[in-house]
């Protein structure tokens, strides 16, 4: 019986994430409140927004880009915009208040959180993962190599795989530790060998905020984090209040709306949503020092890969041009499910761009289209798009 409850129960909050239904699950679509760009700054940035506005135009008609974008430079909005909908069915459309599943830019947050702690001394980076875990079997992985994808340790999304894509079960952070302890998985490279992109290293890193914290990681990011920096429509999908605000629903290529799954549940490797300006107002207290002092930043955006030539990887952000102090871009995409979002930073003129998209299309990672309007250059529609 109780597991009947339990499966209806995860059942209806599928069906919230992935079903259309009348008046969207009850969600609430808030009026836009993000502030518009002012008439000083329109004036400065006229020929940047002319450009911006009509790439996204040209990508939203022809390439069915359907999302929200902003842009900025030196702390001013330059361009903020919505096109298409949150809920195709029921012609809901996107504002700029309404959420999206950042995939894996959480990674950005999550990374933030861990060296918030490291800055208050509750952790070393250099600290063994088994040491706030005397369980886990991967005694030699420490948290700096979780940080930045050295850990060698297999991709959870892989390994429990039998469950992962059950969409009549719940996983969580915890049930990735237990079942590691449990299966003991083999590992996919020696610690530190070299860098190799795994998702549970970051699953199991917003446990290690728990235990330190000695608070849910939904409640650290928004205590430390989102309130005080006034990130109103900010969460994990296990936020208390993240049903009552508007968020986006995902969808295929076709508009099929998709389903949510086992693994949906589990947070800091995924599963926060935001928003373009939320973003935007943290990519500022990042610039103003406000969250992370500067050396760790600057710790943060080290490349720690050598074998990695073009682009790299510090804690939580990809870069590139990274050894070039003026072109010097830190950045993370994602992909999960529907969405398709990209947070890029050009760090010498503090430039931020962050496009979140809620329907399977590759065209939120063409960011370099972007720098090009920013640059006061023609842009230039043929070319690859980043990678995740």
């Amino acid at each position: 019986m109780i597991k009947r409850i339990a499966f209806i129960f995860f059942w209806l909050t599928c069906l919230s994430c992935g079903q259309s239904t009348e008046g969207f699950s009850g969600y609430h679509f808030a009026k836009p409140e993000a502030p518009k760009v002012s008439k000083k700054v329109a004036s400065k940035y006229k020929a940047q927004a002319l450009r911006l506005d009509s790439l996204f135009t040209e990508l939203s008609t022809f390439s069915h880009f359907n999302g929200s974008v902003i842009v900025s430079k030196d702390g001013e909005v330059v361009y903020q915009k919505a096109f298409g909908f949150a809920d195709k069915k029921n012609k809901i459309p996107l504002t700029d208040t309404t959420m999206f599943q950042l995939a894996s830019v959480s990674k950005v947050i999550t990374a933030t959180s861990v060296l918030m702690l490291y800055e208050k001394g509750l952790i070393k980076l250099d600290d063994a993962y088994a040491k706030y875990f005397p369980e886990f079997p991967y005694t030699n992985v420490t948290i700096k190599q979780m940080l930045s994808h050295r850990s060698g340790l297999p991709n959870y999304l892989y390994f429990l795989n039998d469950i992962v894509c059950s969409q009549t079960k719940v996983l969580k952070n915890a049930d990735v530790l237990r079942l590691m302890v449990e299966r003991k998985p083999d590992i996919y490279q020696k610690p530190n060998k070299k860098f190799n992109y795994s998702n549970t290293n970051y699953a199991l890193l917003a446990l290690l905020v728990e235990k330190v914290s000695q608070k849910t990681f939904s409640n650290f990011i928004r205590e430390e984090i989102f309130l005080p920096l006034g990130m109103n429509h900010s969460g994990t999908i296990l936020s208390n209040d993240i049903f009552e605000k508007a968020i986006s629903k995902p969808y295929d290529e076709r508009w099929k709306a998709i389903d949510c799954e086992a693994s949906d549940y589990v947070v800091g490797d995924k599963s926060i949503f935001s928003t373009p300006y939320d973003l935007f107002l943290f990519s500022e207290a990042l610039y103003q020092n406000k969250v992370l002092n500067a050396e760790t930043q600057e710790l943060a955006f080290t490349p720690f890969s050598r074998e990695k030539a073009m682009t790299n990887y510090g804690f939580g952000w990809r870069m590139r041009d990274f050894k070039d102090p003026d072109k010097k871009e830190i950045y993370h995409n994602g992909w999960w499910h529907g969405y398709r979002t990209s947070f890029h930073r050009r760090l010498h003129d503090k430039v931020t761009i962050v496009v979140l998209s809620n329907q399977l299309n590759r065209t939120a990672y063409q960011t370099y289209k972007i720098y090009q309007a920013i640059d006061s250059k023609s842009v230039n529609l043929v070319g690859e798009p980043d990678e995740e």
